[in-house]
């Protein structure tokens, strides 16, 4: 069994190192086929049509809820991660609902990496950069929090026990959306801006705001050969200076090197953080 050293800072700030050799939550792999059934169901944000992904646990509930950001990826509900995701937390009894946003997948409107990679050829790095940082903050917000509002009118889902969590880009609208106080309980990021981290000053300098305004339970997960280990630093710097209720783990230089990298290689990665990331749930959503 690996040794965790806790260290517990100012304002209920943790920060957890790890050593050894063991990773918790390696022994049952996220990648397996879900033992429960996927939905697929529409919803709008205004006048765009998008779409999600649904799980519920059996029965009738009210279940908590826990809404997950894909990253930046053209077809998010094309491959494993929504399954892998439904795997980890309905079993632990909470309602999953993955909204894809604009331009992803089934959803209309514009693909947000065209959009950058347009003006970034046309107007060059510092527009492109401005604008990622507009529309992550804005329309891509927009589309999670419209899923939210659909999420929190079915009758199964209990509106006052919801979580949010997502990787990459998704770890990015995870901190936005905790930033609103749209009524999430609890918030998990990953790898949030890794990839984006040096060379994009002005999403660090905005992250470092929604920091600022989040008042419920952070955690920030990041594996070790991650794009930049800086987000855990900096942005873990931040919150304890401001006495948040904010974790954050780099997790150790081993096991498979494909579950090492950014986002720990998507869904056949989960399992290492998936026991992290319940364990922080079971402590710090409201019971019913």
């Amino acid at each position: 069994m690996r040794r965790r050293d806790f260290i517990t800072l100012l304002g209920g700030t943790t920060v957890v190192v790890m050593c050894g050799v063991s990773v918790m939550g390696t022994t049952n792999k996220a990648t397996a086929a879900p033992p429960f059934a996927r939905q697929t169901v529409g919803f709008k944000n205004g006048a765009i049509v998008l779409s999600g992904a649904l799980y519920k646990p059996p029965g009738n509930g009210p279940f908590p809820a826990l809404i997950w950001n894909h990253g930046s990826e053209k077809v998010p509900d094309a491959g494993p991660q929504f399954d892998a995701v439904a795997s980890i937390f309905v079993p632990a009894g909470y309602v999953v609902f993955a909204p894809v946003r604009r331009g992803h997948g089934r959803s209309k409107g514009q693909y947000i990496v065209d959009v950058v990679q347009q003006t970034r050829m046309s107007q060059g790095f510092e527009a492109a950069n401005r604008l990622t940082v507009q529309l992550l903050e804005t329309e891509q917000l927009d589309d999670q929090l419209a899923g939210l509002a659909y999420l929190k009118q079915l009758a199964f889902v209990s509106p006052d026990r919801m979580a949010v969590a997502g990787c990459s880009y998704g770890g990015i609208e995870t901190l936005l959306g905790a930033e609103r106080n749209v009524g999430y309980k609890v918030a998990i990021s990953l790898s949030p801006a890794a990839l984006s981290w040096d060379h994009n000053i002005l999403l660090r300098k905005r992250l470092m705001q929604a920091v600022q305004g989040i008042k419920i339970p952070m955690l920030l997960l990041q594996p070790a050969r991650d794009a930049s280990l800086e987000p855990s630093r900096v942005l873990g710097a931040e919150a304890i200076r401001l006495g948040k209720p904010f974790t954050t783990k780099v997790y150790p230089d081993s096991g498979p090197e494909d579950e090492r990298g950014h986002c720990f290689g998507g869904a056949k990665g989960m399992h290492v953080w998936a026991d992290d990331a319940k364990a922080f749930l079971a402590a710090n959503m409201p019971r019913a």
